[in-house]
């Protein structure tokens, strides 16, 4: 069988794996600081908090960034219903904006148009969606963010390793938390770096980041120059500034969000290979651009660029329904990714319909991701171009 995606777990992982298993910390232990810096290091952010999963660390992001009921929240269509719904679990509202149908991504004209429509502070925010692996120009949705008076939030599930060039030339890396306020990661295992379950967040901000760091763990604070009982209620010395070790306080309403050290040290052995894994993805994203240049029954591709981190190799094709079907007989799983969000029950019952978005639905008409993963062999990679040409070739 030839998956969509898949993890690689090599001994290194395992052996990092049973090393944590065997210390004295399972989870809230320092494998997790450990993985955080590491990973911040890599992305190049100042600060970096791990979560539980990629949801989790939407959530987290939305209640850092104080969304509420009736607050309007701008994002894609084509991404995981994640995307939308960690507003929709503070109360907000989410206002869907089409994709540009070149780059999968969510278009800024269309959102020009949504905030141009409408009196200023009608918008709160945008969570735009490094789709696929591809790199948003987020120094360009904050040019108008700014304007705006948007905070950003970028969903950089699909991205670790991906940048975009700034107008000064300057690489920007996804989630590095130049242009966005927040960035997040997942680390599910079909993503570039697997961990099981686990998500992370980054950020510039010193602020959000003492935030974030409360709300993944019941909105516990543990810090002397931060509680707000005073040192008498805490049973400490009266006339001393020091709480008790064992002090600790919920200021906030949080959740349990927590990831653990066993994850963590899976994820850090993941790390370590994380480069590696990106160039194979290119390399593999370069064989599928030049097999399908020029082909008519493809109606658009992936690409090759150098920006791109691949988490997802998609190509729109005629007859998508027959393709998938003939790919699975030969055992080749491809995924379709995503049914456009705003089309979902749970947001038609918010009045979104068919028609609404056409790039978006356009684009789901079409849409199949192939294998994609570093241990695809080149063997299998020749056999799902083959199996693909032979599909419309008769």
């Amino acid at each position: 069988m030839i998956p969509y995606g898949k993890q690689n777990i090599t001994q290194d992982d395992i052996d990092a794996v049973v090393e944590s298993l065997h210390s004295i910390y399972l989870t809230q232990g320092p494998k997790i600081k450990e993985f955080e810096d590491a990973f911040a290091k890599y992305i190049g952010c100042k600060y970096a908090v791990a979560v539980s999963n990629g949801t989790a660390a939407l959530h987290l992001c939305t209640m850092t960034l104080g969304v509420s009921e009736g607050q309007k929240i701008i994002t894609t269509p084509i991404t995981f219903a994640a995307s939308a719904n960690c507003v929709r679990y503070c109360g907000g509202d989410v206002v869907f904006s089409d994709i540009d149908p070149n780059t999968y991504l969510l278009d800024i004209e269309k959102v020009k148009q949504l905030l141009t429509s409408s009196p200023k502070g009608t918008y709160k925010g945008v969570i735009p969606v490094d789709f696929a692996g591809r790199a948003v120009n987020l120094e360009a949705f904050r040019a108008l963010a700014d304007e705006y008076g948007l905070w950003i939030i970028e969903d950089a599930c699909h991205a670790p390793g991906g940048y975009f060039t700034d107008s000064k030339g300057i690489t920007q890396q996804c989630g590095n938390g130049n242009y966005a306020d927040l960035a997040i990661f997942s680390f599910h295992p079909v993503k570039h770096i697997a961990c099981g379950e686990g998500g992370m967040i980054t950020t510039n901000n010193e602020e959000y980041y003492k935030q974030l760091l409360r709300l993944r763990s019941h909105g516990i604070n543990k810090g002397d120059d931060q509680y707000l009982n005073d040192i008498d209620f805490a049973n400490g010395v009266e006339g001393e500034s020091t709480y008790p070790g064992w002090y600790m306080e919920m200021q906030q309403l949080g959740y349990n969000y927590r990831i653990t050290d066993i994850q963590s040290a899976l994820g850090l052995s993941q790390l370590n290979r994380a480069t590696e894994g990106l160039a194979r993805r290119r390399q593999i994203a370069l064989k599928y651009a030049e097999a399908f240049e020029g082909k008519i029954y493809i109606l658009g591709h992936s690409g090759y660029h150098p920006y791109h981190a691949y988490h997802l190799y998609v190509i729109e094709a005629e007859d998508r329904l027959g393709l998938y079907t003939h790919l699975r007989k030969q055992n080749i799983y491809g995924q379709i990714h995503y049914i456009p969000t705003h089309l979902m029950p749970y947001y038609r019952s918010f009045g979104w319909k068919e028609g609404d978005l056409p790039s978006a639905e356009t684009y789901y008409k079409h849409c199949i991701s192939l294998p994609m993963y570093p241990i695809l062999t080149d063997d299998e990679q020749d056999f799902v171009i083959e199996t693909i040409n032979s599909y419309y070739n008769g």
